[in-house]
Parts: C-alpha cells; structure tokens; sequence
C-alpha cells in the first residue's frame, strides 16, 4: 500500500463511524540459511505485509489486524471491525495522544541511518557464501584439545522492515530498519563422552559490522570451557555477570517501572517514583535517537515521540512508562510507552571484564542463566545460574547447576563495579556486573 492508499483507507473508517483512527502498515522481508555442520541445511524467504487498524468508536475501542489488504475486502473488514467495536462496553480512557505528543521528524523512515543500502545488492549466491564462510567445521581440529566437536549449526538471516502510523489527528510516523544476524550453536564431547553445548550470535544494521567469520570459533570456545564443571557449598560471595546475559537483572526493573505493573499494583517499585531506592552509583538511562544503533526509534507504537530520558539518576527512580491509556487511567501525565534503547552506565575504571575481574578477586562469574523466576510485585528472585568459580580475579573451574537468591532492591544496593564492555547487538546496552555479598545454594 502506498501512502495515498492509507489515507483513503483512514477516511473510509471515519466515514463508517469512527470518531478516531490509528493505521499501521508494516511490511518486512527476510531470507535465511542454516548450516550443518559446515554445509548448507535449510534455505528460507519470508515476505509479510499487514496492516493494524485501532479503532475509536462512541466512546469504545478496538484493536485488528489484516493482511488481506485489498480495497473490496479491506472496507468490507473495516465495517465488520467497527460493528465489533460498537458492541464492547464503554472506555472513557481511550483515545488517540494529545496532538503535542506526536512526532514530527520521522517523515522518511531513514533519519536514524539504520538502512543499509548494500541490502538491494544481496544475491542468493553471495548470502550462501556468507553463511558457508561462517562455519567453523572445516577449522575445528584448531581447537580439539582434550574435546571434540561433535556438532556446529548456524544461521545466517538478513531482514528488511519497513513501518508507516498514520493517524486521524494528522500523525504520520515511518520507521525503516535493515538488520543482519549470525548465530551459532556448537557441541563438544570430553574424553569421558560427556557432551557441552554453547552458543554466540551477533547482529547489526549495517553488514559490514556483522562479525560473520568468529561466531561458530567462539560457540565452540564456550561449550569447550564448561567442560568438568565442580560444585560447590552454598555461600555468599561475590556476583559477576557477563554482558551477555546481565540485561535478565535489568528487565525486571523495567517491567516494574511499566505503566500497566503499576495501575494493576503489580510491580515492586508502585510507590517509588521520585525516590533514591538504589544506590549513587546506578545510572540507567534511555537513548533512543542515536543514529546507527540496533533498537533506536523516532516514535512509540503510539506515535509519540521519543527522547533521551534518565531512567534511574543516582539511584532515584525518574519515570513510569505511561502511555495515553494509562495516563488517564491513572491520573498521570503520559510519557512513552517504553523505553527503546536502554545503557546502564559504567561505574569504576574498568574497561573489560578480566579488569573487572581482577578487581573483585573471589566470587562467581555467571554466564548463564538456567530457569527460575521473579516475583513482579515483591521484586523476590531465584534463578538457576551456570559460569566459573573465581578466585585471585581468574577462572578455576566452571561451576553448574546452582540458584542466585534475594530480591532486587538489595541486589542492585550490593552493585560495586562493572565493565565498560555492553555488547552493541544487543536491545540494551548492559555491561558486566559486579555485586557483593549475593547468596548461592547448591
């Protein structure tokens, strides 16, 4: 659909009785192929277009979705969407954003430089001799020390998506993303016929920056080092968590800062908006707007406008994520549905994670996360973990099947240190992390 096709379809449902409208026309396209130990396994094309209309009728709402986007058929699911609507209660809350709110720089799509132009050129022929160049099967004798490599499998994807929002209070909102992913998984076998498994993925707007040739050496490199894991007492010591895994500690701050967690009195931080509830040294801040970074956005779903905003300020709880509905719901002046590209900033000198190490001594370095669960409303956790003793700020031996225990507020007041090593392919930008005193049973 073209820009001209949307805007006849908005007026048609206003014409049908919709006092307001939201349209979203999304289309996206994505090719795959996956490797088997070092050939190709499977090949897929994807392509989808759909279209998301939010209707606003005599004081009701209504949310659909088509991708049967033919005049004849589209007006005929527009009249059948709208003698939905009619027939659900009443809401006063719902409504389209106040016209301010909107945004009004993301006219083409293209203003935050996440689409590369090298896309058009992508042939069958040359994504297939990426994905086979990816492997390290051919390699794997480089690493067989003491292991074997039983099995690697990989695929490389490259996807195109493309958004515009328009809205019957004059919003128009466009958002192209090109965006090019790795990702390997590989299994070892000790001398004992023990088998480990690992995994490493990358991904980026732009192809160039996709690290194509080291994924599958370090998927093999992970699974190798959990090799003759130890266990250990329970204890309490200190904490360390990879950036790979340190944004599963962030979330739950988020989610709890989350408009509907707190109107539905589900979230843990309901009463601590403009409170220091964690310690000086926790900076966490939203920067959706900065060019060439994965997961930055002009708008929210609801077309509102973004910006920079602080999150957590020395420890003092900033926002609420509140969007139209909540807001009058609630009482409170909306702010944005979400946050888009979040980084906690770096506390201490250290740059990597050895330094980081080093620092801290003793503890655990935790890699992975195996299960358990958090409690949204009391913030409580217990999460299985997997990762390496440490001791004098080096790797003994991998440890497994263990539980990190406690509740969030203590945990992020135990935050000593972190790396300066948040990984660019990731939503959020989470360096390591160091806590003190964190309680592990076996």
């Amino acid at each position: 659909m073209d820009i001209k096709e949307l805007n006849k379809t908005l007026e048609f449902a206003i014409e049908q009785g919709a006092q307001q409208v939201r349209i979203t026309y999304s289309k996206s396209v994505m090719n795959l192929i996956g490797i088997l130990n070092g050939e190709v396994d499977k090949t897929a094309h994807a392509l989808d277009r759909s279209l998301q209309l939010q209707l606003y009728v005599d004081g009701r709402f209504g949310t659909f979705s088509s991708n049967r986007l033919e005049e004849k058929e589209l007006e005929a699911f527009i009249r059948n969407a709208i003698d939905t609507v009619r027939m659900l209660e009443p809401d006063s809350c719902r409504s389209l954003p106040e016209p301010g709110r909107i945004v009004k720089d993301a006219t083409t799509g293209l203003e935050l430089g996440l689409y590369d132009t090298s896309y058009e050129d992508l042939t069958s022929a040359r994504r297939k001799e990426m994905a086979l160049r990816s492997s390290f099967w051919s390699r794997k004798k480089e690493l067989e020390k003491g292991f074997t490599v039983i099995a690697e499998e990989g695929e490389y994807s490259d996807s195109l998506f493309d958004s515009i929002t328009i809205d019957s209070q004059g919003l128009f909102a466009r958002h192209i993303e090109s965006s090019f992913e790795i990702g390997y998984e590989a299994t070892v076998e000790d001398a004992n016929g023990n088998h480990y498994s690992n995994f490493w993925w990358d991904a980026a707007p732009f192809l160039k920056d996709l690290k194509l040739d080291s994924c599958a050496r370090t998927a093999c490199l992970r699974a190798a080092s959990a090799i003759s894991p130890v266990g250990i007492d329970s204890c309490r010591t200190n904490l360390i968590v990879d950036s790979e895994c340190a944004g599963k500690l962030v979330t739950p701050l988020l989610n709890a800062l989350g408009g509907f967690a707190v109107q539905q009195k589900n979230s843990f931080l309901a009463d601590k908006l403009g409170k220091k509830v964690f310690p000086e040294n926790l900076n966490i801040i939203d920067l959706p707007r900065v060019p060439g970074q994965t997961g930055c956005r002009m708008f929210d779903s609801e077309g509102v406008a973004t910006r920079d905003l602080p999150i957590i300020e020395n420890g003092v709880v900033k926002i609420f994520f509140i969007n139209t509905y909540i807001g009058h719901k609630m009482g409170f002046e909306p702010t944005i549905e979400d946050a888009t590209r979040v980084k906690l900033m770096s506390v201490g000198s250290c740059r990597t994670q050895e330094e980081l190490l080093q620092k801290i001594g003793d503890g655990i370095l935790v890699t992975g996360f195996n299960g358990g669960n958090s409690n949204a409303a009391t913030g409580n956790f217990s999460y299985g973990i997997e990762g390496f003793l440490i001791q004098g700020g080096k790797k003994v031996h991998p440890v497994r099947e263990m539980l990190i225990t406690g509740d969030f507020i203590s945990l992020w007041n135990s935050l000593v240190a972190t790396a300066d090593d948040a990984r660019p392919c990731m939503s959020k930008l989470i360096p390591t992390l160091a806590f003190k005193d964190v309680s592990f049973s076996a």
